[in-house]
């Protein structure tokens, strides 16, 4: 929105500021930040008068869960409102791509929203059943596949017309480090983006059961995905390191900055010991968008790298669900994979914090996929 007073520049000015991601970008990640800190309390207050009881916890979990009763849940509501708020103030409402993230991450919101609020009323871990959240987040996902089919379209048109020999990027897989690879999906890369962003929705919901767990490694990988989306949004940077020009995702920067202002805000609150958990409505919301973010990007694969962490915590879960039925034994001890630790003895902070080690290292091979052809 605030893009728009590039009008009242001369070119010399500071409305001129307003030109560039870069700035806008830096006020996004600010008011988010702000926001977190202004709302968070009062969000806080509301949320553990109206819920009781808070959250339910798991009768089969750690032991050292049990301690948490009576923390709120939807927690998620202050990050979304951060996003959604310095996304429409900052960026431009004239590209496809930022709403298209919108998209997806408020959609996912309401289905976790509806998710938490079906456990908190009915008091147990219970919510939407699995299938229809499923079904609907498939459905989420598919419109948004399809968008970006269909602007990355666009952008093929256009680019065709001015530059010799294009490759369309339109129903495609660009793979990392090859760049001439291209596998041409047509429209079965509706299916295979709807994995993606499902996929990734699911993944961090997963990885959320510890406090802190999964906002950090979430807000890594948002600011990693930020990055890539400014670099193949600039025709500049895309011919020096070349990768795939997609015109328009430049403007994403500004999402993923609000993601990390919000995430900070959130954390505040969520450092051990929780004032509050991020719930589904946050953990769907965010897995979400990071799969939306990919899909627009071209880099479906990089966040298979970037968001290791959740692909881990994803598979700990399938490998103990396949092996328990097939041999009615257990690999870990607990699934998902930091109650494995947990099991074991590790102290919660201890395995939060190395987790986010892990992230980051993940992040910066993520990063490196750019330059490396």
């Amino acid at each position: 929105m605030l893009y728009w007073l590039t009008i009242l520049s001369d070119g010399g000015d500071f409305f001129n500021l307003f030109r560039y991601i870069t700035f806008r970008a830096g006020g996004a990640f600010l008011t988010a930040l702000v926001f977190g800190f202004l709302f968070g309390r009062p969000l806080i207050a509301v949320l553990r008068k109206r819920q009781g009881k808070g959250q339910p916890i798991r009768d089969d979990g750690p032991e050292g869960h049990f301690v948490k009763a009576g923390t709120p849940t939807m927690g998620g509501l202050l990050i979304v409102g951060a996003l959604l708020t310095s996304t429409l103030l900052w960026a431009r409402l004239d590209n496809a791509f930022v709403w298209l993230v919108l998209f997806v991450t408020l959609g996912f919101a309401l289905v976790g929203f509806a998710d938490d609020y079906a456990k908190v009323s009915k008091g147990n871990h219970k919510g939407v059943p699995g299938k229809l959240r499923l079904a609907i987040g498939f459905v989420i996902a598919g419109v948004a596949t399809y968008w970006a089919m269909y602007v990355h379209g666009l952008n093929d048109l256009d680019l065709a017309a001015r530059v010799e020999d294009y490759d369309p990027l339109s129903g495609r897989l660009a793979f990392p480090v090859f760049k001439d690879v291209l596998l041409n999906f047509g429209l079965m890369f509706v299916p295979f983006g709807m994995i993606v962003i499902v996929g990734s929705a699911n993944a961090v919901n997963l990885t959320d059961g510890l406090d802190g767990l999964a906002i950090m490694p979430v807000m890594i990988a948002g600011g990693t995905l930020g990055i890539i989306a400014y670099a193949v949004g600039r025709v500049d940077f895309t011919e020096y390191l070349d990768v795939h020009y997609v015109p328009g995702t430049g403007e994403l920067l500004i999402f993923t900055a609000a993601l990390f202002g919000g995430g900070l805000g959130f954390l505040w609150y969520n450092a051990p010991p929780a004032a509050v958990f991020m719930g589904d409505t946050g953990s769907l919301a965010l897995g979400g968008a990071l799969g939306a973010i990919a899909v627009a990007t071209k880099h479906e694969l990089v966040l298979a790298i970037v968001g290791g962490l959740f692909v881990v915590e994803a598979l700990s879960v399938i490998i103990q669900v396949l092996y328990f039925k097939s041999t009615g034994k257990r690999v870990f001890l607990m699934a998902p994979i930091h109650h494995h630790y947990e099991k074991k003895g590790w102290a919660e902070p201890q395995i939060v914090i190395r987790f986010w080690i892990i992230s980051l290292i993940l992040a910066m091979i993520g990063l490196a996929t750019l330059k490396v052809r």
